[in-house]
């Protein structure tokens, strides 16, 4: 395979360590194994494997000419795309331009299930994001909040958090309430700052039009005409979670994310977004999204500790069952299971009827 235009698989690949793992990807998403020799691509496996990893290259090569470009770690999953799309176009994809991040660059799904997941906020009122760190699901929800106030759609936006982080309490953080609050929600104003001026957004807080505090401060308020997130919603109670849910106004659309394997409440305590995932199974308005390790997007090693983190967590269940089969027969679930598989563009609740 060869590509007319000088520095196109530079272009592709990127330097030596991500064209390593590229490449890797690749092969483990096709089972075709690839070699770069100059300016040439060899390609070797299943000759219709073959032919869309062919096809998938020169469309990503497209895009990025475009000013769209598929990043070398994202290839795997650009082919995976390729193949589940019926038009068999990888754009369906990583052409979906979200919002323009402040240098320039377009916010874009980037996997099957972040496709699924913007499809799935586009389309219903409630929509919860589940899985590891790392995959988007505040990021993407932020963008899509963002983009709808800028267009109008929305006349604010409201973020929210439960006051529980890992093994710490606000009350020991010095100064006022605000003091304490502010750095517990940076990573929203992380989010707001890459596609949003600093400077706008502390605008728009100070007006009321993007509102950032704990959860807590939602009791008792109509959430209307606005789009609401909350996040690490894996440490909400259940009480926490149906107060929640109640706010929601007309016109008003709502993200809830999560990671069920990074809960920090009390040990005993059910928390609420398993509880909610239970509770409204089969509820058609609601969507669900699952992300897994293989739709983390930071750092490439985070994939790697969170699959090995998986692993762990299975290794174990395992042997507690063989401890223990009378427990494991009465359904007793292990410490974290794996997410769900995600082989379409749209994962949704399992009891929740086809859109017409």
């Amino acid at each position: 395979m060869v590509f007319d235009a000088p520095g196109a698989l530079q272009a592709l690949f990127g330097t030596p360590e991500s064209t390593r793992r590229a490449l890797a990807e690749v092969q483990r998403a096709t089972g075709v194994s690839l070699s770069i020799r100059g300016g040439e691509l060899t390609l070797r496996g299943d000759a219709g494997a073959c032919a869309t990893v062919e096809s998938g290259l020169r469309q990503a090569y497209e895009l990025g000419s475009r000013g769209q470009p598929v990043r070398p770690e994202d290839l795997g999953r650009a082919l995976a795309v390729l193949k589940a799309t019926p038009e068999g176009r990888i754009e369906a994809c990583f052409g979906d331009v979200l919002i323009t991040r402040r240098g320039g660059r377009p916010v874009t799904p980037r996997s099957l299930a972040q496709k699924s997941y913007i499809e799935l906020i586009r389309r219903r009122p409630l929509t919860f994001g589940v899985g590891p760190a790392g995959t988007g699901k505040t990021y993407l929800a932020v963008c899509m909040a963002a983009r709808r106030l800028l267009d109008r759609e929305v006349r604010r936006i409201v973020l929210t958090r439960p006051a529980i982080e890992a093994g710490e309490n606000l009350g020991f953080l010095p100064g006022t309430f605000e003091d304490k609050v502010s750095p517990y929600m940076r990573p929203i104003y992380d989010s707001l700052f890459d596609v949003i001026e600093p400077g706008k957004v502390h605008r728009m807080v100070e007006q009321g039009v993007i509102e950032i505090a704990p959860l807590a401060y939602m009791r008792g308020r109509t959430l209307a005409d606005a789009f609401v997130i909350l996040d690490e919603a894996q440490n909400t109670t259940p009480q926490q979670m149906k107060m929640f849910l109640t706010r929601l106004g007309e016109q008003t659309t709502a993200v809830v994310t999560g990671d069920p394997s990074q809960i920090d409440l009390p040990r005993g305590q059910r928390s609420g977004l398993a509880d909610a995932l239970d509770v409204l199974r089969g509820v058609s308005a609601v969507g669900v999204q699952r992300f897994s390790a293989d739709d983390v997007m930071r750092h490439a090693l985070v994939q790697d500790i969170v699959r090995a983190y998986d692993e762990s967590a299975k290794q174990r269940g395992e042997r507690a069952r063989a401890r223990d089969p009378k427990r494991a027969a009465l359904g007793v679930q292990a410490e974290a299971s794996p997410a769900a598989p995600h082989d379409a563009l749209t994962k949704d609740l399992p009891s929740s009827p086809p859109e017409g």
